[in-house]
């Protein structure tokens, strides 16, 4: 079977960061948060609250238009 280099990395990467915090995913989320914030990158938000409204008219399909 064929496995993805990229794949195997993030799953690598992924594992190292559980076992650093014990597999506490309140820890590991919290660090992501940190290294996120200081990663002084945009974050997009999707909140519920600013979503548009969707034309389903645009579809041909008519299973794909609900």
């Amino acid at each position: 079977m064929w496995e993805d280099p990229i794949v195997q990395e993030v799953r690598k990467i992924r594992q190292a960061n559980a076992e650093k915090f014990n597999y506490n995913i309140k820890k590991i989320v919290e660090d992501a948060r940190k290294r996120q914030k200081a990663s002084g990158h945009r974050v997009v938000s999707f909140s519920i609250g600013q979503k548009k409204p969707h034309n389903n008219r645009i579809h041909s399909n008519p299973l794909i238009a609900r």
